[in-house]
């Protein structure tokens, strides 16, 4: 719906409430959400390091594994250090409008790379479980370049269309964002400029995004599923089964709060709901991306063991 711009001085920086409304609970949520933030960084870092380091997790899935991690520890970095910065000050961080749009840049870039990316791991797990006669072939070093280029890129292009309309909107009067971060609606809310077109605009290029990396992971998963479970033995269904587990938590977490969030109703009842889902995927995703696959992955769990006994026998040199 247009808006008419007030007679009032434009407003140059947003205030991001956040959680402020929780009085002495803010103290026990910027501890709870340090400690998150620490492991995810440490977790996350530490998987890049191990893919990197030990020859034996040279291979598409923890290829794409690294890639995810990096993803992650980028995307933690643009949500939660402002979040606990606005636990610290009592909930009354105040943000510029041009850094408020550029961290939703961030968000929106890695959002839709991580879609891509999980798509592509999907496909990974197909190619593994439903063709592995010819995964050397389908899933070789060039095929592998080409879609983490492809998911790093595609992120890149909607963002970069809807950040240049949100940089001809007029903000006025209200300056006050009930998130915890920079999003596309809460932003919106505050123009006085007509957002008409760019709310269609990013609707659509919101959906070329999300909806085919989505649909090719689903019918991944579903050929996936009918593979295994037509495996005669049931030592050979839990193997496969288990290849594909990590992944599959990981997609559903993320997938099912991001329809949970932008599916809600746009209202201010449903405001404190829609920050509590918007937790999962910006910092819970995140966390038990390194935690799902360093616990259940013993590949994982032996390059760590490698990792740390080198680092001991180098520390007593």
């Amino acid at each position: 719906m247009a808006k008419e711009p007030e007679n009032q001085t434009v407003v140059i920086e947003f205030l991001l409430l956040g959680f402020g409304d929780l009085g002495d609970w803010q103290i026990l949520l910027f501890l709870l959400f340090l400690v998150i933030y620490i492991v995810t960084m440490i977790g996350n870092i530490l998987i890049v390091v191990l893919v990197v380091v030990d020859h034996r997790l040279h291979t598409p899935m923890y290829f794409f594994l690294g890639n995810l991690s990096c993803l992650e520890t980028c995307y933690s970095s643009n949500i939660l250090p402002m979040m606990l910065t606005n636990l610290f000050s009592g909930g009354r961080r105040t943000i510029s409008v041009t850094d408020c749009i550029i961290q939703y840049y961030f968000f929106g870039f890695l959002a839709a790379s991580e879609c891509y990316l999980l798509a592509a791991m999907s496909y990974d797990r197909y190619v593994a479980i439903c063709k592995p006669l010819l995964y050397t072939v389908l899933m070789n070093g060039r095929v592998c370049l080409q879609l983490i280029a492809g998911s790093w890129i595609s992120g890149s292009l909607a963002i970069n269309i809807t950040i240049y309309l949100m940089h001809q909107l007029r903000f006025c009067s209200h300056n006050e964002i009930n998130h915890f971060f920079c999003d596309f609606n809460p932003i919106l809310k505050l123009s006085c400029s007509d957002t008409h077109m760019i709310e269609l605009l990013t609707a659509f290029l919101a959906g070329v995004c999300s909806l085919p990396p989505f649909l090719l992971t689903l019918a991944s998963y579903v050929y996936i599923i009918s593979t295994i479970v037509r495996i005669p033995s049931i030592s050979g269904r839990q193997k496969a089964f288990s290849t594909c587990s990590s992944h599959l938590t990981i997609v559903s977490i993320f997938y099912g709060t991001i329809m949970i969030v932008y599916m809600l109703p746009k209202t201010d009842a449903l405001q404190d709901l829609n920050k509590v889902f918007s937790l999962f995927y910006t910092v819970l995703t995140p966390l038990l991306n390194p935690l799902i696959y360093s616990l259940r992955n013993r590949e994982v769990k032996e390059a760590f063991r490698k990792f740390i006994t080198k680092f001991c026998v180098i520390e007593r040199q």
